[in-house]
């Protein structure tokens, strides 16, 4: 007998079906979602992100029949794939396999819900086993996010707990069913809701809202309880966030942004906004790493073309945007970096949104280190990619993941890490990496912004530092930092630089650097490859330094670079030993969450080749009494 619902599709089923691939690539509520809501009028979704949606829909049904094009509406979508399936089931091809995500409690269903928005996959891809970093690429902060969302669909009230131990979907709800164990249904919840008479529920306290201080005064909350506060006046959290910002400047714990009124060297002169006053630090928070932004001839090649060309230029590089000066930047990069051509971007953030959304799509794979930098982040997350993330240079990690994705045989992998490591200055395991991508067919990108002058005999990055050159795919780079100047770019084959030029986003639809900052790029690489003992000193330094910093007892993690953090863990105490070091009068970057994950607090010191050994004493000095004044070392 034939089964009515194979030929004749059941349309709650399906709608229910395609209104959840349309939430989890548009982040629209299913409740917004309507049969009759056009997609571009109402739903604002053009034709890229509906290429998306079809293929979406497409998988999640297991169609063979191709989806016709064109449909207008959620409704005429939904009667597209009815009608697909069902020829699919007079062809007799296998039915959609389940999924255990759908067969949920309430409690599940918030946490499986909030999931597919936050993470923008579709219901049968969240296993509720699955690793949530390792497999479904859910990092702390997207995990932030489920768990105010799911909270906030439960009706429970408070603070929206921390379940930043929870590794999946199933002990997610196990830990919101242990933190509320009376939580009703959403089904009730709406009937009790909607009784005449009946009060409805109270809404969840707003992360921020409550002073969160301590018997002693401190507030312990810290930057992350203020990213999920949800109110009707979308800046109520900004009125959250502005008194805990003061509270924390009052006390002299925040410092950020204060701007500078010197040139950037070993010393600089900053104005103190919370004194009203101007101080010269030593300055260990500058990534001039070979001290090129003072050099008279970077200086110079700006100034001159800036001159000649004028402060910018108008357009995008596709329209009237390109000078020769950017030609020539492109080449000169490509030759220090010995791949055979570049593309630079307005910045390094916008090289790897570009470069990864570009090349990476829903259907394909990124798989990325949990230590990255924020911008690969979120360039995962504009690609819509399947993100998995493996343990911090754990190449038995690694493997495991790739092996994984691997068996499920769709779509391209690209991996993708720090060379060096921005809060950690450690470095990568490129070999391994690379190893292993060859093994499992995939491409690696490596992300050069601390690496680029630094690492390799020559300083052009992780690459040469091991000896691999040409044995990774893609280099990326910011221009900010040993260079100098602004900007960022990738280096590669040039067929795939083509391609990024013509499909990043970021590249195609944005003005880039100006002239004189591109002549002074140009000067900055001639200095590096003409004063190589820059890079020979600047190694000198982080020696010296890092011995200093070993020998008092700090811990310094597996910096193998110019970045020497000092490890606190405790965000009160980080944020006091770097007040102390700043009333001592050096400069460097106290490192709290979002920057590091809560428990990983530390100072972020920087060495430069500027830094004379006067400097790097004085500034052991400067650590070690901080550190003793606010209990991190022992008083002797």
């Amino acid at each position: 007998m034939t089964n009515p619902v194979s030929t004749h599709p059941d349309t709650a089923r399906v709608h229910d079906g395609v209104v959840e691939v349309i939430a989890a690539r548009t982040l629209y509520d299913v409740g917004h979602l309507r049969p009759e809501s056009h997609f571009e009028a109402d739903l604002g979704i053009d034709s890229v992100i509906m290429e998306s949606v079809l293929l979406s829909v497409r998988e999640h049904f297991a169609l063979t029949a191709e989806l016709p094009a064109g449909p207008a509406t959620i409704g005429e979508l939904v009667d597209a794939v009815r009608a697909a399936l069902a020829a699919d089931a007079g062809s007799g091809a296998p039915a959609p396999a389940a999924t255990d995500a759908g067969a949920a409690d309430p409690v599940t269903e918030a946490v499986v819900a909030a999931a597919m928005r936050q993470t923008q996959y579709q219901r049968h891809q969240l296993a509720l086993d699955a690793d949530l970093e390792g497999e479904l690429g859910v990092d702390s902060v997207v995990l932030t996010s489920v768990v105010a969302e799911a909270t906030e669909r439960l009706g429970l009230t408070g603070p929206a707990p921390d379940l930043a131990g929870a590794t999946t979907l199933r002990a997610l709800a196990d830990a919101l069913r242990a933190c509320a164990p009376a939580v009703r249904s959403t089904a009730t919840a709406t009937e009790t809701a909607g009784d005449a008479g009946t009060d409805t529920p109270e809404p969840r306290r707003a992360p921020g809202s409550a002073s969160g201080a301590d018997p002693d005064g401190w507030d312990h909350r810290s930057m992350k309880d203020f990213t999920e506060q949800r109110d009707p006046d979308l800046f109520a959290k900004t009125r959250s966030f502005a008194g805990y910002l003061r509270s924390r400047e009052k006390d002299r714990l925040y410092w950020y942004g204060m701007p500078l009124h010197s040139k950037c060297g070993n010393r600089a002169v900053i104005f103190d906004e919370l004194e009203g006053r101007k101080r010269e630090f030593l300055m260990f928070a500058s990534n001039n790493y070979l001290g090129l932004a003072n050099h008279p001839s970077v200086i110079e090649a700006v100034v001159d073309a800036t001159r000649t060309y004028g402060a910018t230029h108008t357009g995008s590089r596709f329209i009237g945007g390109t000078n020769m000066l950017h030609k020539e930047l492109e080449r000169r990069l490509a030759a220090f970096k010995q791949r055979p051509a570049c593309i630079v971007y307005p910045g390094g953030y916008s090289a790897n949104l570009g470069a990864i959304s570009a090349l990476v799509k829903s259907y394909d794979t990124l798989v990325v280190d949990r230590l990255n930098h924020m911008s690969i982040v979120d360039g995962a997350r504009l690609s819509g990619a399947v993100r998995k993330i493996y343990r911090h240079n754990d190449m038995a990690d690694l493997e495991r993941i790739l092996s994984r994705s691997a068996e499920q045989g769709t779509g391209g992998r690209l991996i993708v890490a720090d060379g060096v490591f921005s809060m950690h200055g450690d470095v990568c395991d490129l070999p391994e990496i690379v190893r292993l991508a060859k093994e499992y067919d995939a491409r690696v990108m490596i992300d050069d912004a601390h690496s680029t002058g630094v690492l390799g005999v020559r300083g052009s990055g992780t690459a040469e530092h091991f000896g691999l050159k040409g044995e990774v795919d893609l280099e990326l780079g910011t221009m900010s930092k040993t260079l100098a100047g602004m900007g960022g770019f990738v280096v590669g084959e040039e067929e795939v630089v083509e391609y990024l030029r013509y499909y990043s986003n970021s590249y195609v639809f944005a003005a880039n650097i100006p002239a004189g900052v591109a002549a002074g790029l140009i000067a900055a690489i001639d200095v590096i490859e003409a004063e190589p003992e820059r890079l020979k000193r600047l190694w000198t330094n982080i020696g010296t330094l890092r011995g200093r910093l070993l020998e008092a007892g700090f811990d310094l993690e597996h910096s193998e670079s110019a970045i020497l953090p000092i490890v606190i863990g405790d965000e009160r105490r980080a944020m006091e030993m770097g007040r102390a070091v700043r009333a001592r009068g050096l400069f460097c970057q106290t490192v709290v969450y979002p920057g590091v994950p809560l428990g990983d607090a530390r100072l972020r010191v920087s060495v430069t080749c500027e830094h004379t050994p006067q400097d790097l004493d004085l500034a052991a000095e400067i650590f070690v009494d901080a550190a003793r004044e606010t209990g991190v070392l022992p008083t002797p």
